[in-house]
């Protein structure tokens, strides 16, 4: 169906669900029945969850007829019957109103980890502790505190105010009502959630629906599966991307012609939007792919078989450029503090912030953040921590930076990473194989992207390394290049604050970052 009329339907409908929502939350006069109340509640798919447990009937069972519904017609119930989610399409009208770049979106990379870690740690809290969790984030209830606290106490404002002006006439139709209020600690709740969702749909459209709401992380699960879907015909699609700057959820990526049907509420602007009627909403289409040779699937899968075995592909093309030892290195690796991430600041600032959500170790694009386990003690645990035997933190790279939702990592330009001080260098001359095996290696400082480590004469022809911990920002590719096992010859010790390192003579990295596609 490509028909605009959708789009109408879908803000006609949510429009009237709205205005029942909020006159049940303003009614002061108990002039709406409970029965009416019950109704809408029905489909609310919390509400219906928690009543459902204590009922046990079938005819408290609404969410089942939501979760049917996004089997069959996907995320419908975010855009036509979440109270909250119809809000939030009303603040991103309006500022798209007010300022035209807030109606512009374009594809964004879901938040996977962050908001399947947050629907399993409500699932879990619910279980164990109880639905605290839950109601703080319930979608329905987030929309009744804002009603009760803020939207309630407004409208008898306006109740009172037209009630005062009605009595100068001798007009007794309203009347006026008290106001009372609730213990000011409790308004702290609903004002935030009220910053927060408003400020984010106002400029981010619905970020909050596919970053935060664990209603909406589980009926994007289910919508994977649905019958009806938004589907791009790519024999249609001219790539103008219209329809990806539309989108309020960020979720079509008109370059690859893919939808993330996790994350679409079926809002139906992108079928308005293309001109080349490419974009349709309609029952999933099942493609039979052709058989084709794909080397870069086969590099995966021989690649994954490699890391099975305990053997990275790196070390592959290490073992053609860097010689390999003869013999295992003796001297163990002095590490007195592990190496967290840049922007930590301090591993005492970090460990306080860091809530090891794991988004940052999925972001990097080299690998080299792990889970800690006894790195930073205890209450570190599962907290990322650099480890460069296993990859390098990347010259020209802020990606952990950027994705942090905590602000253990502070975000950092890129020229002030590049002169942040994570440890500093050390060598063991005595695992070196230049020592032990008189073999030439230098692979520290081919690797090395400020020269902190470079080579000097030793014996004969031979050159060894020499290390420079003024310019060294202890990024390890020093580190990761040594091929001595299991000790290195070259390592990084982290250092519990992180300072600055003096600029490099040569201010170009010499180890660059591909530059991904501007869309």
């Amino acid at each position: 169906m490509r028909s605009p009329n959708l789009r109408r339907f879908r803000i006609f409908f949510s429009a009237i669900i709205l205005i029942c929502f909020i006159a049940v939350f303003i009614d002061f006069r108990n002039l709406i029945p409970s029965k009416y109340i019950n109704g809408l509640n029905t489909f609310q798919v919390v509400p219906s969850i928690l009543k459902f447990l204590e009922v046990g009937t079938i005819a408290a069972a609404g969410f089942a007829a939501i979760l049917i519904l996004t089997l069959l017609t996907g995320r419908t119930y975010c855009s036509f019957l979440c109270p909250l989610g119809i809000g939030q399409d009303l603040f991103s009208r309006i500022g798209g109103r007010i300022k035209r770049r807030f109606r512009r979106f374009g594809f964004r990379k879901p938040f996977t980890i962050l908001r399947y870690t947050l629907l399993a740690a409500t699932i879990i809290v619910s279980i164990v502790w109880g639905m605290y969790l839950l109601i703080l984030l319930d979608p329905y209830s987030i929309f009744g505190r804002f009603m009760t606290f803020l939207g309630k106490p407004a409208a008898l404002m306006i109740n009172n105010l037209l009630a005062s002006l009605l009595y100068k006439f001798d007009v007794y139709t309203l009347d006026i009502v008290s106001i009372k209020g609730f213990q000011l600690l409790t308004y702290a709740v609903p004002v935030f959630f009220f910053m927060l969702i408003g400020s984010l749909s106002f400029t981010r459209g619905r970020l909050y629906c596919n970053m935060i709401c664990p209603v909406g992380t589980l009926l994007g699960l289910l919508s994977k599966v649905s019958f009806l879907r938004i589907r791009i015909d790519e024999g249609k699609c001219t790539l103008c991307g219209r329809c990806a700057v539309g989108c309020k959820s960020s979720c079509i990526d008109f370059l690859n012609g893919k939808v993330d049907v996790s994350r679409c509420v079926d809002c139906f602007n992108c079928v308005r939007i293309c001109q080349d009627k490419a974009i349709s909403y309609g029952p999933v289409r099942i493609r039979r792919k052709e058989h084709k040779t794909d080397l870069e699937k086969r590099k995966i899968i021989a690649g994954s078989l490699l890391l099975l075995l305990g053997i990275s592909r790196s070390s592959k093309g290490q073992e053609k450029n860097v010689p390999v030892p003869k013999k295992e290195s003796t001297v163990k690796e002095n590490r007195t503090c592990p190496v967290c991430p840049p922007g930590g600041i301090s591993i005492e600032d970090f460990n306080r912030d860091c809530t090891a959500c794991s988004l940052c170790i999925s972001a990097c694009p080299n690998q080299v953040l792990v889970p800690a386990l006894l790195h930073y003690g205890i209450a570190g645990f599962m907290q990322p921590v650099m480890d460069y035997h296993k990859s390098f933190c990347t010259y020209n790279c802020t990606r952990c930076t950027e994705v942090c939702p905590t602000y253990a990592l502070h975000p950092l330009m890129l020229e002030a990473k590049k002169l942040t001080q994570l440890g500093k260098v050390n060598f063991i001359k005595d695992n070196c194989i230049v020592k032990t095996e008189k073999t030439a290696c230098g692979a520290c400082s081919e690797a090395c992207p400020t020269k902190a480590v470079y080579m000097i004469p030793y014996e004969g022809n031979l050159l060894i390394p020499e290390v420079n911990t003024d310019i060294c920002i202890g990024c390890g590719h020093c580190e990761f290049a040594c091929p001595t096992v299991p000790y290195k010859a070259i390592f990084v010790d982290g250092n519990s604050v992180h300072v600055a390192a003096l600029p490099p003579e040569n201010q170009k990295a010499e180890m660059e970052t591909p530059v991904e596609f501007p869309f």
